[in-house]
C-alpha cells in the first residue's frame, strides 16, 4: 500500500493499474446472488433490473459515479429497505423478504457509511456491546461487571485483529476518523459475519488511513467474502477480486479491474464521452 513502484496506467484514465492477483476460481460457488433487484420511489427507478453474483471468499468491488445505487443496492441486500421486485439468495436461501437482524443471524453483516460507533463508551465497551449482541444479549446492561468482563478476553483479541489494542481504554469519540472506521470494523466482525458488506471503508480518510484500512481489510478477508462499495480507485484496484460497475441504477459492466478498466461504457460513465475530458481526466 505504501512505497513501492508506482502503479501501472493501463486502462482507463486516471484509474491505477491492478496490483494485486487475481483470485482463482472459487469451487464453491457463488454466496450472494440477485436477479432482477429493482427498487422504485415514487416512479424514480433507483436500482433497476440488478442481477449480482458474489463468489464465496473472494472481495468483491461495487463501483460507479455518484448516484448509480450503489448504497440502495447495499441498503436492498441487508433488508434496510425491501425490494420493489426481484430476489435475493444468500448461501442457498431466499432472503428476499427476510428483516435486517435476520440476514445479520445468518452471517451477512454490513458496515456503514458514516461511522457508527458509541462515543461515549470506551474503544473495549464498544466491542463488549457487539458481542453481546451476537450472544443475544445486546441490551442487558444490568448484568454484573463480572459477567461482563467475561466478553473482555473476546473483544481484546478483535482489537488486536483491527490494530486497536493500545486505545481499548480509550473513548471511542477520542478516536481519529480512520481508527473509528477499525472500530466499526471490529465490532461488525464481533457479529462473527461469513459475509461483510463494507460500505465506503475508506471514505474522508487520509492516505495513510487509507493504507491502513486496505491493510485491515484484506487480514479481515481470510476465510470470509467481503463486498464493499468504494470511491478511491486505488482501493478498488489494490483490494478486488471482482468488480461490479453500476450507473444509473443499472449493472453497466462486470469483471476484473483490467477489464472493466479497459470498458469504454465505463470510461463514458466516469469520465464523458468527450475526448477533451478523457485527456483532461488526472493521472495518480
Amino acid at each position: 500500500m505504501q512505497g513501492g513502484s508506482p502503479p501501472r496506467h493501463d486502462g482507463l484514465p486516471g484509474w491505477p493499474g491492478r496490483q494485486t492477483g487475481v483470485a482463482s476460481e472459487d469451487p464453491q460457488g457463488t454466496i450472494l446472488e440477485t436477479e432482477g433487484l429493482t427498487k422504485e420511489f415514487r416512479g424514480f427507478v433507483a436500482v433497476s433490473d440488478v442481477a449480482l453474483k458474489v463468489r464465496r471468499g473472494t472481495i468483491h468491488g461495487l463501483i460507479g459515479p455518484n448516484g448509480a445505487g450503489k448504497t440502495t443496492c447495499f441498503n436492498l441486500l441487508t433488508k434496510f429497505l425491501p425490494p420493489t421486485r426481484g430476489t435475493i439468495r444468500y448461501d442457498g436461501r431466499d432472503i428476499t423478504n427476510m428483516k435486517p437482524a435476520e440476514v445479520a443471524r445468518l452471517g451477512l453483516v454490513r458496515s456503514f457509511q458514516i461511522s457508527a460507533v458509541f462515543p461515549h463508551l470506551t474503544v473495549l465497551e464498544n466491542v463488549r456491546v457487539a458481542l453481546q449482541r451476537a450472544r443475544g444479549g445486546s441490551f442487558d446492561f444490568w448484568r454484573s461487571e463480572t459477567a461482563l468482563k467475561g466478553f473482555e478476553p473476546r473483544a481484546m483479541e478483535l482489537l488486536e485483529d483491527v490494530g486497536l489494542t493500545a486505545y481499548a481504554r480509550h473513548t471511542a469519540g477520542e478516536l481519529p476518523y480512520g481508527r473509528k472506521r477499525a472500530l466499526e470494523i471490529a465490532t461488525t466482525l464481533a457479529l462473527e459475519p461469513r459475509m461483510m458488506l463494507l460500505d465506503e471503508p475508506t471514505a474522508g480518510m487520509t492516505h495513510e488511513d487509507v493504507g491502513r484500512i486496505m491493510a485491515l481489510v484484506q487480514r479481515v478477508a481470510k476465510g470470509r467474502t467481503v463486498l464493499l462499495v468504494e470511491h478511491n480507485l486505488t482501493v478498488v484496484s489494490g483490494l478486488c477480486d471482482m468488480i461490479t460497475v453500476l450507473t444509473r441504477g443499472r449493472v453497466l459492466a462486470e469483471g476484473t479491474y483490467a477489464e472493466v478498466s479497459r470498458n469504454e461504457e465505463v470510461k463514458a460513465a466516469y469520465l464523458g464521452t468527450d475526448p477533451a475530458l478523457q485527456a483532461e481526466a488526472p493521472h495518480g
